[in-house]
């Protein structure tokens, strides 16, 4: 792809490299900040500046946050007792978005994946064994993607926590097998998990 400026091509790198971004679609984009006012772009700019410098991780489930401590985790109204695992961010506004959820949750960060060099320590694991050793939780519910590495990572914490006093379920398998949980419509994400069932019982299926 031909560039008559150095300062296009550049945009249009940095930009291709964005997650399902294209060299194509990233021109499109950048062509099309070009022709917006330039305090659009500036705003968008500051938007993303001020994101990257400022967002924080909840101390606590290490969801994305402004605060130390997210909206749910310090909401009153929540039941701390009661923590669902997830991979990522987007996994909690998806089973947000089903108004049937009313726990904590804890974001890993990632799944266990040998091949793409991810193990059990670059996930966020030791802190959520914490909070299960120290009794601070009765129900484990573990809503990873129903993928291999979604179901490797789900029987590695379970074996972790095998010994404390603690209910593990998962979510009911609504959810197709090799499935992204983002991906899932809210009402059969909703049903998966009021219908969940005990973590062993996976395991024989």
């Amino acid at each position: 792809m031909d560039f008559s400026s150095k300062l296009l091509e550049n945009a249009v790198n940095e930009m291709s490299q964005l997650p399902g971004i294209g060299k194509r679609t990233a021109l499109r984009l950048v062509l099309h900040m070009l022709k917006q006012p330039q305090e659009q772009t500036s705003q968008l700019a500051a938007a993303l500046e001020k994101m990257r410098n400022e967002i924080n991780f909840c101390k606590n489930c290490h969801n994305i946050s402004d605060l130390t401590l997210c909206e749910i985790c310090a909401n009153p109204g929540r039941n701390e007792k009661q923590v669902c695992v997830v991979e990522d961010i987007r996994d909690v506004m998806a089973i947000e978005n089903t108004s049937q959820y009313r726990g904590h949750y804890h974001v890993l960060g990632g799944k266990i994946s040998p091949m793409d060099g991810i193990g059990p320590g670059d996930l966020n694991i030791p802190s959520l064994v914490d909070k299960v050793s120290n009794g601070q939780v009765e129900e484990l519910i573990f809503a990873l993607s129903s993928t291999m590495e979604g179901d490797t990572t789900n029987f590695y914490i379970y074996k972790q926590i095998e010994g404390f006093n603690v209910l593990s379920t998962t979510i009911a398998r609504g959810i197709s097998v090799g499935d992204e949980l983002e991906y899932a419509d809210e009402v059969t994400l909703g049903r998966s998990i009021l219908n969940r069932i005990p973590f062993e019982t996976s395991l024989k299926s």
